[in-house]
């Protein structure tokens, strides 16, 4: 199975490149992963829904260049669907049983989705209400991801 994870913006802070190594060392041994940053622009504070409109269209040209029209296209998004770790860990198991070989998670800047990378989803995920900064995002999937493909080899993770 193919991971990719389309994201906006880099990642500055050292420690979470050094998590982020870490899971991708840790799923080198389930999966091909492969992460993709993309340019993010900047929103200026106080930007009307208009110009946050514009943005996202913008970034999302940049997202829908790095999607393959076999992808099966998670997107993370605060009104997509919860699951728990076992669910996500079926979702994935499932997708490589129906054929599906590449699977994309996307997760957007400060400011969210446009709506053609929507549009484009095939499944609209969340890990909770709040909000969290996109780069620990990262981290925090990586974590999940890791974490179903243990599940899925019934290998012992902490819980």
């Amino acid at each position: 199975m193919k991971i990719t994870l389309i994201t906006v913006g880099k990642i500055k802070e050292k420690y979470l490149k050094d998590a982020i190594t870490e899971y991708s060392k840790r799923l080198s041994k389930y999966c091909k992963l492969e992460i993709v940053e993309v340019a993010d622009e900047k929103t200026p504070d106080q930007a009307s829904e208009v110009l946050e409109e514009g943005i996202r269209n913008k970034e999302a040209e940049r997202i829908l260049k790095h999607i393959k029209d076999d992808m099966y296209v998670i997107t993370l998004e605060i009104a997509g669907k919860m699951l728990t770790s076992e669910e996500l860990s079926d979702k994935i198991e499932n997708l490589g049983i129906q054929g599906r070989s590449s699977i994309a998670f996307v997760i957007g800047g400060s400011i969210g989705l446009g709506k053609e990378v929507l549009k484009r989803s095939d499944y609209a995920l969340s890990f909770s209400k709040m909000t969290f900064p996109h780069q620990l995002m990262r981290v925090i999937l990586l974590e999940q991801i890791y974490r179903s493909y243990r599940i899925i080899y019934r290998e012992p993770y902490h819980k």
